[in-house]
């Protein structure tokens, strides 16, 4: 391992994009520590939760798919949810309206007019989010009766002016980090805030969770179970993730006076979790929003059904994710366009009329393949669910085992493994994923 990351500093170009990307995330890190300014940071802190109350779980899913700080009311508090938004819905325009769809055909200059709308489209989302921040949490006391900011100072305009323009700027600043990272850092730069949030909340709750072991509220045994736990989940994510159905393509020969061309053999790879963590993510969300309602109305009896973890919940939520993998995998999988991009480039699946039969044969494979990455997203969603009650007060760090922070980090993770071994690739270095017993020149 130090070998290979010797050879990582090695290559000038591949160390000067991994120092950039480790200085901008620095800079993320220090900047979800800087508060919006008038906010009792101590009011915050000794709320330890009570913040939100029952919508606790809810803020904490927000948090880990936006790298924000939403119960900590920073300027980052919204992280990069609005961008992500308007990323989700030009990602579905695309594929409903023709205009647009054949704007992102036109190539790089199409995927950069749809990029900068994306990025408009983030400003004004991000101002009403930002407004219900300051109207939601803001303007409320916490159980303890304290409010997070003074009463006057609140309830003057330009208070809550300069909350929503500190929001929106740490929002597109964060857009603008990320795109700085892809662009001249290694890996996606919206992904990688994204993990690096999750991760830095990790060791605060191992330092928790052994604190109450310090204390006799928690037994040492639950540390280790989680710790083998985390072991098991992770390689059953890496193996699915990296896993695929791969289709043989055969092409067509072709001659061209006294040669042979043509005729060369190769894969057309489907992953089995096509549709990635979008579906637990839709799951999660939608599923916040009967208990939004239920509590509004204060619906308790109704609202009980949909306890975190009871029988409704945990079965609406399994449906709800196999729901939108087929949803999301139907909208961004074109089994006809395949077949015609295989068909006006001479190649066939061996066995396989061209044309309406490879489509129907592509569309088949394509629903089998979902329903087992559906099945393995809907397990990993509910996991931590049926493990978090068997840990003494090890609930918050359980839930780091299922759901979207462990897709989250460990597909982020490979991809940056795989961008890693393509440079060393070039240079002829050994990667991280060793091949083989042959030593690298």
């Amino acid at each position: 391992m130090l070998k290979t990351l010797d050879s990582v500093f090695r290559v000038p170009e591949l160390r000067r994009k991994i120092l950039l990307t480790i200085s901008l995330l620095f800079v993320y890190r220090i900047g979800s520590h800087i508060p919006i300014p008038g906010v009792n940071v101590s009011t915050i802190r000794d709320a330890q939760g009570e913040l939100f109350g029952g919508f606790a779980g809810l803020i904490g899913l927000f948090n880990a798919i936006s790298a924000g700080g939403l119960d900590q009311c920073t300027l980052f508090s919204l992280g990069i949810m609005p961008y992500i938004s308007a990323s989700i819905i030009f990602s579905l325009l695309v594929k409903v309206v023709p205009a647009l769809e054949k704007i992102q055909k036109e190539g790089a200059s199409g995927q950069k007019k749809i990029t900068q709308w994306t990025r408009l489209l983030t400003v004004p989302i991000c101002i009403v989010q930002s407004m219900l921040v300051v109207i939601a949490v803001m303007g409320n006391p916490i159980p303890g009766g304290q409010h997070i900011v003074d009463p006057e100072l609140y309830n003057t305009f330009l208070f809550k002016l300069m909350a929503v323009a500190g929001v929106t700027a740490g929002t597109i600043f964060l857009m603008w980090l990320g795109e700085q990272i892809t662009e001249h850092g290694i890996g996606n730069g919206i992904s990688l805030l994204i993990m690096a949030g999750i991760v830095a909340a990790l060791p605060s709750m191992v330092m928790n969770y052994i604190g109450q072991i310090a204390e006799g509220l928690a037994q040492p045994q639950g540390l280790v179970t989680i710790a083998f736990l985390f072991i098991v989940v992770v390689l059953a994510v890496v193996f699915i993730t990296k896993g695929q159905r791969r289709i043989p393509i055969q092409a067509a020969k072709l001659q061209r006076g006294r040669r042979m061309y043509g005729g060369q053999r190769h894969y057309l790879p489907f992953k089995v979790n096509q549709a990635g963590v979008m579906p637990v993510i839709f799951a999660s969300a939608l599923l916040a929003i009967p208990s939004l309602i239920f509590k509004a109305f204060e619906w308790d009896k109704i609202d009980s059904f949909f306890v975190y973890g009871s029988f409704w919940y945990v079965a609406v939520y399994i449906v709800l994710v196999y729901f939108f993998a087929y949803f999301w995998n139907s909208l961004m999988f074109q089994p006809s366009e395949i077949a015609s991009n295989l068909k006006d480039q001479g190649s066939f699946i061996p066995g396989i009329r061209p044309g309406k039969r490879t489509a129907e044969y592509l569309e088949s494979v394509m629903v089998r393949i979902t329903l087992v990455g559906a099945t393995f997203l809907a397990a990993i969603a509910v996991f931590p669910m049926f493990v978090a009650p068997g840990i003494d007060d090890g609930g918050m760090l359980a839930s780091f085992l299922g759901g979207t922070t462990i897709l989250i980090v460990v597909g982020v993770a490979l991809d940056l493994v795989d961008r890693i071994n393509s440079y060393l690739r070039m240079r002829e270095y050994e990667g991280f994923m060793k091949k083989g017993r042959g030593r690298a020149r």
